[in-house]
C-alpha cells in the first residue's frame, strides 16, 4: 500500500499499536483515543511526510494528515488490523464519558450491524405469512419450511450475531465471544434446558431457560467476558496468550453466565419488556398519541436503540409486538410533513426537495426528510408529532401488532404487519401521513433559507480572471485565526476565513464538484474544472457529533453549481456543545494570491474572497 511506511511511521509515533484504544478518521485528521497521551511523540510524527501536525483536543490525539487522511487511515489499519473495528474506513462516533450516552451509544453500535441480517430475515418472514395469508404456500409443505428456516435462522441464532458486535463495540475478542454464544445455542443444551429438567455444573445447580432469541443475558457474558480477558492479557505470558487466555475465558465466562448473568439477564429481559408490553397494550389510545408524538424526538436521540432487545423478545415469546407499528406511524409522519411542505412551499427548490423526501418517507427512509426539512423548518416537526399522536393514539387504541421485525418502517416493510389487526394498521398510517401534512400546510414555515436564488453577482472582489469563492452560509465573516481551532485558524489547511452563521443553511462556494463528502456531514470539499480545491467545514471538532443536526443535500461525486445548497445543520443543536463557526479554506491552490476576505455581514453566495490570477512573467 502507498502509506505503509507512513502508517507505521505514524503508529510509532503515538506509542505503538498497545497503546491505540482506538483510531478513526475525519475529513483532515487521524484522531486516536490513546491509553497515554505521554507516549505519543509529536516530533516523530511530524517527520512523517504525510503528517501535516498534531492536536490534542476532546480527549483525542489528532493526527493532521489533509486530503489523503482515508488512504492513510486505511494504512493504518491494515498494519493494525485490530482497529479496523468493523471493517469501515469512515468514522466512529467516540465513546462518550456520559454513562447514559455511553449506553445508548453501545445499544445502537452493538444492534446497528446486525440489524440488515434481522431485517432480511424478518422481512422474509413478513412475506411468508403474506403468502400463507392469500394462500399461495402451504406452511406444512417443504418449500415453507426451507423458507422458514432461512427466516428464523437470524433470530435463533440472535446470541451469535450480538456476541460478535458487542465484542468489537467492548475491543475484546470477537471470535471467542462467538464461541461462547455458541455455548448457549449448543443444541443438546438447548434441549435439555428447554425440558425444564434440572442440571447443575460442578455441583452449582443450572437455571432451566433457553437464550436462543435472546440478547441481554448474551451482552452480560461478552461485558464480563471484556473484563476476564483484559485481565489475563496483563498476567499471561505473550508467547502463551494465544491458547491459554482464550481457554481460561471460555472456562470461566461460559458457566458463570450458564449459572447466574444469565437467568439473571433473562429475568430483567422478561420484566423489563413484560413491564413495556403491559404499558402499550393497557395505555390505550392515551399511551399511544403520546408515544407517538415523542417519537420523533426518541428517534433523533437514538433511545429506540435500547427498545431493540425488548422488541425482540416479545416477537419471540408473543409472536407479536405492539411498539414496532409505532415506528410506521412515526415514519409517515415524517413523510406526510415532507408532502405538506411540497404543498405549501413557494421555492421550486425547496417543493422538489420535499417531493422526494416524501417519497422515500414512505418508502421507510425517513432521514433525508427528518433532518433535510422537518427539523431545520421547524414547525413541520411540530405537525410530525401532532400526526404521530393521532396514528398512535389509533394503533394502540385499537391494539395494532407487529409479528415480524422487518426492518423497514414503509411500505416495502407492510408484511411486517398482516395479521388480524393489519386493517387498522393501514387506517393508523393513513391518519398519521394526512393529519401531519395537514398541520405542515396549516402551521406554516419559514422558507427564506431555501429561497431560489440567481447566481451570485460580482463585486469588488471579482477582479476580471479571477477565481471568485462565495461565502458557504450567511452570517458575519471573521477572520480565519479567529477560529478555536489551532489547525484551521494557523493556516495549516490553506487560506480563507471562516463565517458565523446565522441560519442552518451551507451552499457550495463555487463551481465545481463534490470531491469529498464525509459520512458525518460535517464537511465537504468542492474541486473546480481548473483544479481548484476548497474545504469547507462546519463547526469545530464536529465529527464528534456522529451526524446529528447534519443533513446532506448532496452526495460525493455530484456537480454543483456556486450557491447551490450543499448542507443543511441545526445550528441551535451543535451551538449546545460546539463552536459553528462555518470554514472554508483553498487545500490545493491552482490560481494566485488571495484577497482580503471580506469581514462583517455576508449572504450565502455572496462573494467573500477571490484568488487572483497568477501574474504573467517575461
Amino acid at each position: 500500500m502507498k502509506y505503509d511506511k507512513d502508517a507505521a511511521g505514524i503508529i510509532r509515533g503515538v506509542g505503538g499499536e498497545d497503546n491505540i484504544a482506538s483510531v478513526f478518521h475525519c475529513v483532515t485528521r487521524l484522531r486516536f483515543t490513546l491509553r497515554d497521551d505521554s507516549l505519543a511523540d509529536p516530533a516523530a510524527l511530524a517527520a512523517v511526510p504525510t503528517v501535516m501536525g498534531t492536536n490534542r483536543q476532546s480527549g483525542q490525539y489528532q493526527v493532521i494528515i489533509g486530503d489523503k487522511v482515508p488512504d492513510v487511515f486505511r494504512a493504518v489499519v491494515g498494519a493494525a488490523p485490530r482497529l479496523a473495528g468493523d471493517g469501515a474506513s469512515t468514522a466512529e462516533k467516540p465513546r462518550s464519558r456520559n454513562p447514559f450516552a455511553g449506553f445508548f451509544d453501545f445499544i445502537g453500535g452493538v444492534f446497528a450491524p446486525i440489524l440488515p441480517a434481522i431485517a432480511g430475515a424478518g422481512l422474509l418472514k413478513g412475506l411468508l405469512a403474506l403468502l400463507s395469508f392469500v394462500g399461495w404456500i402451504d406452511l406444512g409443505s417443504p418449500t415453507a419450511m426451507v423458507l422458514s428456516a432461512i427466516g428464523d435462522a437470524a433470530f435463533y441464532f440472535l446470541p451469535v450475531l450480538v456476541a460478535m458486535t458487542a465484542a468489537r463495540k467492548l475491543d475484546t475478542n470477537p471470535y471467542v465471544a462467538v464461541a461462547f454464544a455458541g455455548v448457549l445455542v449448543y443444541p443438546q443444551l438447548v434441549e435439555v434446558l428447554g425440558s425444564g429438567e434440572a442440571i447443575d455444573f460442578l455441583g452449582v445447580p443450572v437455571t432451566a431457560t433457553t437464550y436462543s432469541y435472546a440478547v441481554i443475558p448474551v451482552l452480560l457474558g461478552v461485558y464480563l467476558m471484556s473484563w476476564v480477558e483484559r485481565g489475563l492479557n496483563r498476567i499471561i505470558p505473550r508467547p502463551i496468550r494465544l491458547m491459554v487466555v482464550p481457554l481460561i475465558t471460555l472456562i470461566v465466562v461460559a458457566p458463570i453466565t450458564l449459572v447466574a448473568l444469565g437467568p439473571l439477564g433473562t429475568f430483567v429481559g422478561n420484566g423489563v419488556s413484560g413491564g413495556i408490553t403491559w404499558a402499550l397494550a393497557n395505555g390505550g389510545p392515551i399511551a399511544g398519541a403520546v408515544i407517538g408524538a415523542l417519537l420523533p424526538l426518541i428517534i433523533m436521540t437514538g433511545v429506540h436503540y435500547a427498545l431493540v432487545p425488548f422488541i425482540l423478545t416479545n416477537l419471540a415469546q408473543t409472536g407479536v409486538d405492539k411498539f414496532l407499528p409505532l415506528t410506521y406511524v412515526q415514519g409517515l409522519a415524517t413523510a406526510g410533513a415532507a408532502f405538506g411542505v411540497a404543498l405549501r412551499a413557494k421555492s421550486k427548490q425547496l417543493r422538489s426537495l420535499a417531493f422526494s423526501t416524501a417519497f422515500t418517507g414512505v418508502m421507510g427512509v425517513t432521514e433525508p426528510a427528518l433532518y433535510g426539512l422537518v427539523v431545520p423548518l421547524k414547525r413541520p416537526l411540530v405537525a410530525t408529532m401532532i400526526g404521530g399522536a393521532a396514528g398512535g393514539a389509533i394503533s394502540l387504541g385499537f391494539g395494532v401488532d407487529a409479528y415480524v421485525l422487518a426492518g423497514n418502517s414503509g411500505v416495502p416493510g407492510l408484511p411486517g404487519l398482516i395479521g388480524d389487526t393489519f386493517a387498522w394498521a393501514i387506517v393508523a398510517i393513513v391518519v398519521a401521513f394526512i393529519v401531519s401534512a395537514v398541520a405542515t400546510a396549516l402551521l406554516g414555515f419559514d422558507e427564506s433559507a431555501y429561497a431560489d436564488r440567481a447566481p451570485a453577482a460580482s463585486d469588488e472582489h471579482a477582479e476580471r480572471g479571477s477565481v471568485v469563492v462565495a461565502s458557504p452560509a450567511t452570517g458575519e465573516a471573521v477572520a480565519l485565526d479567529t477560529v478555536p481551532d489551532q489547525v484551521f485558524a494557523s493556516g495549516v489547511m490553506g487560506d480563507g476565513c471562516a463565517v458565523r452563521p446565522s441560519n442552518g443553511e451551507v451552499v457550495a462556494p463555487l463551481t465545481g464538484t463534490v470531491e469529498a463528502l464525509f459520512p458525518t456531514h460535517h464537511a465537504f470539499g468542492i474541486r473546480t474544472d481548473d483544479g481548484l480545491e476548497v474545504l469547507v467545514h462546519v463547526g469545530v471538532d464536529t465529527v464528534a457529533l456522529n451526524g446529528e443536526g447534519f443533513a446532506a443535500h448532496v452526495a460525493q461525486g455530484d456537480r454543483v453549481a456556486a450557491g447551490d445548497r450543499i448542507l443543511t445543520v441545526d445550528v441551535e443543536r451543535v451551538a449546545e456543545t460546539h463552536d459553528t463557526s462555518v470554514i472554508v479554506v483553498v487545500t490545493e491552490n491552482t490560481g494566485g494570491e488571495m484577497s482580503p476576505a471580506r469581514s462583517g455581514a455576508v449572504t450565502a453566495g455572496s462573494p467573500l474572497f477571490a484568488l487572483a490570477p497568477e501574474k504573467e512573467t517575461v
